[in-house]
């Protein structure tokens, strides 16, 4: 009877880590370029009172066996890189990726960081940053007499001067991972490397497995909120129904004492 408890107790567990990534999810519903997680269940080891196909008599072996689960635990919490929808803004400098890709940015310690936040803006230097700061890599600056800025589908950033001729001034980079789901979040929109996600790949906007970029526009979040709120009900009727396991099992035990 005991062995219920602690069953239902990893049941309960494992139903408040995925009410934490729904919300977590939820409060990201208007960020640029977030994914939403969801979150894998694995069953626990079993205790075996008898294999299957076990000799019970003599050329008689039993077609099934006794075993007992211990419960389940959270296997891992995985993004999901489905397209989040386009939000037209109207500002050169705000772009989105149609397609696979992420930008890569430099932090200031020097680490290289992933993102799909294309919310560009302009720093004191005038070098490409995010709305955090961070610098794209490569980095791009834009001349000082510059009277527009524009940024094509295979990430050339186009500047006017005074005298209206137009130039390139840089290349924006894109970078794909064989595994993205493995790449570790950092906070401000960041992604980082890891063993899982595998090495990085760079190339340009538009070429063979990389997107385009698309100049005037941000990539919403791909969090959906009805579904976010039926995994939230499933979940809360999942944790309800184990705690009524442990509040059964309560009333056998103490039905099984006064007995005495």
């Amino acid at each position: 009877m005991l062995r219920a408890f602690s069953t239902a107790a990893t049941g309960m567990t494992a139903q408040q880590k995925m009410i934490d990534v729904i919300s977590n999810n939820l409060a990201n519903i208007n960020t640029t370029g977030f994914k939403r997680s969801q979150i894998d269940f694995k069953d626990l080891l079993y205790i075996k009172d008898r294999q299957p196909g076990t000799e019970i008599s003599a050329g008689i072996n039993t077609p099934g066996g006794i075993e007992t689960g211990s419960g389940v635990h959270v296997a891992a919490t995985v993004k999901v890189f489905t397209p989040g929808e386009f939000q037209n803004t109207g500002r050169n400098l705000d772009i989105a990726i149609r397609g696979e890709g992420f930008f890569q940015v430099t932090t200031p310690s020097g680490d290289k960081m992933y993102t799909r936040d294309g919310s560009a803006q302009l720093n004191a230097e005038g070098q490409l940053v995010t709305s955090t700061g961070y610098l794209f890599e490569p980095s791009i600056s834009i001349p000082t007499d510059s009277t527009s800025v524009s940024i094509g589908e295979d990430g050339g950033v186009n500047v006017t001067d005074t005298s209206g001729t137009m130039s390139v001034v840089g290349t924006l980079e894109l970078v794909r991972f064989p595994n993205p789901s493995g790449l570790s979040n950092e906070g401000d929109n960041l992604l980082s490397e890891t063993q899982a996600s595998g090495s990085p790949v760079t190339g340009t906007a538009g070429a063979e497995g990389f997107g385009k970029i698309q100049s005037g526009f941000l990539e919403k979040s791909n969090v959906q909120m009805v579904v976010e709120l039926v995994n939230l009900i499933t979940a809360q009727r999942a944790y309800e129904i184990n705690s009524r396991t442990i509040k059964a099992g309560d009333e056998m035990l103490r039905t099984a004492n006064n007995l005495v």
